[in-house]
């Protein structure tokens, strides 16, 4: 049975012409998407697609398909947009503020599916470091901030939590030993080191001093997570890094857990005037009833 994530995805294919962005696009899976595209053909007993090497176009019946796709998810939105005005929702904005790697990997999805939901309100996202984000929150320029290891009880939603990782040259002695057995955040200080703060000020440097210990040989210092990670392919030293922000390829790098384990957690804080507004109220009514805290998983 097709859902309407699957009628959304068949408008984004017919109009990029090609279905791993479509099913970015839409949130889901370059296999789900062709399985889903499979599936309503087969219902259908046509193509609606005529694919060619670097290009996917429509069939003559799918033309038609597609016109009253679209017709449909008008439709669909101008009464989620009748529902939102019943509610005073329409017209409404959020501003809501994020560091980086939180909103390159995580936000994304959950805002899409929120605006898909409430055409009428508009998000607005700024992106700044965690210190940044909190001056924000506290000066009530933005409703909302996601706000890194946030004291118990202030996130009103905890939005997801990963492990800080060492990663080495895959030559590295310390990469040798059994991943189970994991690496020491002593054992990491004394070492060349890339020190990358994704624009936080919790990073490897403030770890170390949490744990009493002194990064006593930082070769270079980056700000994005991924820049760490090429030097420490090239073998200019290790980087500690969260789990969330690894490269999809890791060739040339070992991944060895901290001994013990570090992790960290994100959750969405409301300032005083995001606790007043009904917008986003709505969004983080939404997000806790469908249980939305994610483990982020590899970029």
């Amino acid at each position: 049975m097709m859902n309407l994530l699957h009628w959304r995805l068949l408008v984004a294919v017919a109009d990029g012409g090609n279905i791993s962005r479509a099913a970015a696009r839409v949130g889901i899976t370059q296999s789900g998407a062709s399985q889903a595209i499979a599936q309503l053909e087969g219902m259908l007993g046509f193509q609606v697609f005529a694919r060619e090497r670097r290009h996917i176009g429509l069939t003559a019946l799918g033309e038609q398909v597609i016109e009253h796709a679209r017709a449909m998810l008008v439709r669909l939105d101008a009464i989620r947009v009748l529902a939102d005005d019943s509610r005073g929702l329409s017209g409404g904005r959020i501003r809501l503020a994020c560091f980086p790697s939180v909103m390159s990997t995580l936000l994304p999805g959950l805002l899409r599916d929120f605006q898909r939901r409430h055409p009428g309100i508009e998000v607005v996202a700024l992106e700044g470091t965690d210190e940044e984000v909190e001056d924000w929150l506290a000066a009530g320029t933005v409703e909302l901030g996601v706000v890194l290891n946030p004291a118990p009880g202030r996130a009103t939603v905890l939005l997801g939590r990963d492990a800080w990782v060492a990663v080495l040259p895959t030559s590295h002695p310390l990469g040798r030993r059994a991943s189970a057995s994991g690496v020491s955040l002593a054992e990491l200080a004394t070492l060349p080191f890339i020190l990358a703060t994704g624009g936080c000020a919790t990073n490897a440097q403030r770890l170390m001093q949490q744990a009493g210990l002194h990064l006593s040989d930082v070769r270079v210092t980056v700000r994005d997570w991924a820049s760490a990670c090429v030097l420490v392919r090239e073998g200019i030293g290790v980087a500690v890094v969260p789990e969330s922000t690894l490269p999809a390829e890791l060739r040339g790098l070992r991944v060895m857990p901290l001994a013990p384990a570090i992790h960290r957690e994100f959750g969405l804080v409301c300032s005083p005037a995001g606790t007043a507004s009904r917008p986003v109220q709505a969004l983080l009514a939404e997000l806790a009833r469908t249980g939305d805290l994610a483990t982020p998983g590899h970029r």
